[in-house]
C-alpha cells in the first residue's frame, strides 16, 4: 500500500508550497511594497467603512431585539454617576451652614456641620473615582461583534449569533495569522536591517537608510495591526533637536507615530527579544537606552537628553511623560522632567476610535503577550494623531506650569479631559501632600475670615 500513499504526500506538499507561495506573494505585492514606498490602495479605508455599516445594523438588530423581549439595555455613564457642579469648598461649606444653623462663615469657629461637606466629597470620590476609572476599558454604546466590548452581548437572534460567529472566524482564522506574520517580518525586517545600516560610516548616506529602514519597518508593523492612522497638520511636525510629547494609551503609541516620522526613543535596557531590537536600532541610530541602574539618576537622564537636543542634526526625542497608559479618555499629569531641557517642546494629540478595538494596555491585567494578542484579533486599530504647534517655556514660567500648559494643549485638542492627579496612583497611594492641601484650604478659609473681620 505504500505505493498509494507517495502521491498523496507529494499532493499535499505542492498544495502547502502554492498556498505559501500565494501568501507571502499578496503580502509582498500588497502590503510590505506599499509600506517601503508608504502608499496606500486604500484597502483599509473601505473595510473600515464596510464595519461601521455592520456594527450599525449589529447594534440596532441588539436595541430592537431587547425591546421585543422587554429586556433592558446596559448604558454606560458617559458623564460619571454622579452629577457634580464646579463649586468651591468655601462655597459649599456657606450653604452647609445656612441651611443648618444661622451661622455663616464670618463665625471664624468649626462648625460641626463642616463635616457633612469633607463625608460627601469621600462617598462622591469612592463611587465615582476620577483617577481609578481611567485605567478601566471605556463601555461603547454600540456593539462592535466582540463580546468583550458590551455588556449588552446575549442570543437575540439567529441571524445577529451567526454573524458574531463569522467575525470570530475572520478575526481568529483569517486576520490574526495575517497580522502576526507581518509583525515578525517588519520586526526582523527592522533587526537586520538596522543592523546591516550599523556597519556604515557616520555619514549622510547613513542617516538617510536608517530613516528609510525605520519607516518601512514601522509601516509593516501598522498594517499587522490593520491600523487606520488619520494624521492632522502635518506642518507642526517635531524637528531635529527638539523633543516630541504625547499623551499615553499604548505601547503601540510609538509604532503609531514613528510610522510618520523617525523619532530617538528614550527608554530602560531590555533583555531577551526586547534587547536584540533595542541593541541593532541603536548601532543605526542614536536612540537613548538607561541601565536599569540610570533610570533613577534624574541628573544622568536630563544630561544625556540634553546632549542629544543640542545636536541638531539628531532626531527629536519621543516621549510621554505621563509615565503610564490611560483609557483613551483624559490626559493626566505630566512629569515634568522632559520640560527642564530648555528646548523646542512638540505636541501631539493622539485619540483612538474604540469601536473598532480598545487599544488601552492595562498593565496590571494584562502582560503584553496577552495584550498584544487582543489587539491582533480586534477588527482595526482607528486613530487620529494632531500635531500641535511647537511650543517653548514663557520667562518666569517653571517647569509644571509649563508642562500643565502643553498637557491642556494636548487635552483640548484631542477631545480628552484634563486631569491634575499623577498616574502614579495607578499603583501607588495617594501622597500626603494631597490631603494636607485639602486641609490647608480650609484651614486658610477659617483663618482668612478672622483675619478680615479683625480689619473690619
Amino acid at each position: 500500500m505504500g505505493w498509494f500513499y507517495f502521491p498523496f504526500d507529494n499532493l499535499v506538499c505542492m498544495l502547502l508550497g502554492i498556498s505559501f507561495t500565494v501568501w507571502f506573494t499578496l503580502l509582498l505585492v500588497f502590503i510590505i511594497v506599499p509600506a517601503i514606498f508608504g502608499v496606500s490602495f486604500g484597502i483599509r479605508r473601505l473595510y473600515m467603512k464596510t464595519l461601521l455599516k455592520v456594527f450599525e445594523w449589529a447594534t440596532l438588530r441588539i436595541e430592537r431585539g431587547a425591546k421585543e423581549k422587554n429586556h433592558h439595555l446596559y448604558k454606560p455613564y458617559t458623564n460619571g454617576i454622579i452629577a457634580k457642579e464646579p463649586t468651591s469648598l468655601e462655597e459649599e461649606i456657606k450653604e452647609i451652614r445656612r441651611s443648618g444653623s444661622n451661622k455663616d462663615l464670618g463665625t471664624p469657629e468649626f462648625e460641626m456641620s463642616d463635616i457633612f461637606y469633607f463625608c460627601r466629597k469621600g462617598v462622591e470620590t469612592i463611587m465615582d473615582d476620577e483617577v481609578t476609572k481611567r485605567f478601566s476599558a471605556e463601555e461603547l454604546e454600540s456593539w462592535n461583534l466582540l463580546t468583550r466590548s458590551n455588556y449588552n452581548f446575549q442570543h437575540i437572534s439567529l441571524r445577529l449569533t451567526v454573524l458574531w460567529g463569522l467575525g470570530v472566524l475572520i478575526r481568529y482564522g483569517f486576520l490574526l495569522p495575517l497580522r502576526v506574520t507581518l509583525a515578525f517580518t517588519g520586526v526582523g525586517l527592522l533587526v537586520v536591517g538596522t543592523t546591516m545600516v550599523g556597519f556604515l560610516p557616520n555619514r549622510r548616506m547613513k542617516n538617510f537608510l536608517s530613516q528609510k529602514v525605520h519607516l518601512m519597518c514601522y509601516r509593516i508593523c501598522v498594517r499587522a495591526l490593520t491600523a487606520i492612522i488619520t494624521y492632522h497638520d502635518s506642518e507642526n511636525k517635531p524637528k531635529n533637536g527638539g523633543i516630541c510629547v504625547a499623551n499615553h494609551t499604548s505601547p503601540i503609541d510609538v509604532i503609531i507615530l514613528a510610522s510618520d516620522g523617525c523619532y530617538a526613543m528614550v527608554g530602560q535596557v531590555h533583555g531577551g527579544l526586547m534587547g536584540i531590537i533595542q541593541r541593532s536600532m541603536v548601532k543605526a541610530c542614536p536612540h537613548i537606552w538607561f541601565e536599569r541602574s540610570e533610570v533613577k539618576d534624574r541628573h544622568l537622564v536630563a544630561k544625556r537628553l540634553s546632549d542629544h537636543v543640542q545636536d541638531k542634526s539628531k532626531l527629536p526625542i519621543l516621549i510621554f511623560p505621563e509615565g503610564t497608559c490611560i483609557n483613551n479618555t483624559s490626559v493626566m499629569m505630566f512629569k515634568k522632567g522632559s520640560f527642564e531641557i530648555g528646548t523646542t517642546v512638540y505636541p501631539v494629540a493622539i485619540k483612538y476610535d474604540p469601536r473598532f478595538g480598545d487599544a488601552f494596555w492595562n498593565s496590571s491585567k494584562y502582560g503584553m503577550v496577552n495584550y498584544l494578542l487582543r489587539m491582533m484579533s480586534s477588527w482595526a486599530i482607528v486613530c487620529s494623531v494632531w500635531y500641535l504647534p511647537p511650543m517653548m517655556r514663557e520667562e518666569g514660567e517653571d517647569a509644571v506650569q509649563f508642562a500643565n500648559r502643553v498637557k491642556a494643549a494636548i487635552a483640548r485638542k484631542g477631545g480628552l479631559v484634563d486631569l491634575l492627579w499623577d498616574g502614579g496612583l495607578k499603583r501607588g497611594k495617594v501622597k500626603e501632600t494631597f490631603k494636607e492641601e485639602q486641609q490647608k484650604l480650609y484651614s486658610k478659609m477659617l483663618v482668612g475670615n478672622q483675619e478680615d473681620r479683625s480689619r473690619s
